[in-house]
């Protein structure tokens, strides 16, 4: 059994991950700032006596006992990550200092949940883990996605420098139930303007593909990682390679919905990447992982959550 930390453990992954710990009866320390993450998330799980929660921001350090450590904290969607940039920043980069050195005073073995966003607009595809990327630093998204390469540099360092157990995961996009119904992703623009029936809007042509993951197989994949004992520190690719067009999105959720909404454009977001696909075969190789959940299964899911929270 172990006592394991989520950073981040109140959120749309956070509390998934929650979850799946608590049924393999394990002692978790949810640490949030509820800045995106909800109580609502975990009130299912708070009659589980191995369940503990704390309100804290990961940008002050933290001391308590773990022998595990998820580094979920970050706002995720480009509409709360560019709420306050310096706030996101700060919570990739100094957020990541404070575990990491929580990690290094317990001897704690710590995850980082990195992204898919520190290849940028990617000039390989599909990309994988080798390829360093294509990232502009000043940008209205570089809060993000730069601040979660350092986090990535400062993993690594600590590893070298302190001898320190780390494990990192890039995630690709992931869908399901629990996302936030605001925070400005695909998959919950669309399914909210379906149900609600608003006009599904897409940016650009519609051509701009993305790759999406169920949240059961990307949580599965991040605890074999956490769990792996090959000395393999990652970073590893986490997503399905099933790749999708925005137009062919919105076309499955109107589908599956049944909503009668129609299909709109507008502009392209600066700096928004053209496509966006894992390359897995390492996370193949190494954790025997790839995902099993079909887009039209994982989207019933989903849109059948959203019925209950979206009026």
């Amino acid at each position: 059994m172990n006592k394991i930390l989520i950073t981040g453990g109140a959120g749309f992954l956070g509390s998934h991950l929650t979850e799946k710990l608590l049924k393999e009866g394990n002692d978790v320390l949810v640490v949030d700032n509820y800045f995106t993450g909800t109580k609502e998330n975990l009130a299912h799980l708070l009659p589980n006596p191995k369940l503990e929660l704390m309100r804290h921001d990961v940008t002050f350090p933290l001391y308590v006992e773990t022998n595990q450590i998820y580094n979920l904290a970050c706002p995720a969607s480009p509409v709360h990550y560019q709420y306050d940039p310096v706030q996101t920043t700060k919570t990739s980069v100094h957020g990541a200092i404070n575990m990491l050195g929580l990690a290094k005073r317990t001897r704690a073995r710590i995850l980082q949940a990195s992204t898919s966003e520190v290849y940028g607009d990617p000039e390989v595809h599909p990309q994988p883990e080798e390829y360093w990327g294509k990232v502009n630093p000043i940008g209205i998204r570089s809060c993000y996605d730069e601040g979660k390469r350092c986090a990535e540099t400062l993993f690594f360092d600590y590893n070298r420098q302190h001898n320190l157990d780390i494990k990192v995961v890039r995630i690709f996009n992931t869908y399901g139930p629990r996302m936030h119904p605001n925070d400005g992703r695909v998959v919950s623009n669309f399914i909210v303007q379906a149900l609600q029936g608003k006009d599904i809007t897409i940016y650009g042509d519609g051509q701009q593909t993305r790759s999406f993951c169920y949240v059961d197989d990307l949580i599965d994949a991040m605890v074999k990682m956490m769990n792996s004992e090959d000395g393999f520190t990652g970073p590893v690719n986490i997503g399905n390679p099933g790749e999708f067009t925005m137009l062919q999105l919105a076309e499955t959720v109107l589908k599956l919905s049944g909503s009668k909404s129609k299909i709109i454009h507008q502009p392209l977001p600066s700096d928004d990447p053209k496509q966006r696909q894992p390359n897995i075969e390492l996370a193949k190789a190494k954790l025997g992982w790839e995902p099993k959940v079909n887009l039209e299964d994982g989207l019933k899911e989903t849109i059948a959550y959203f019925r209950k929270v979206v009026a």
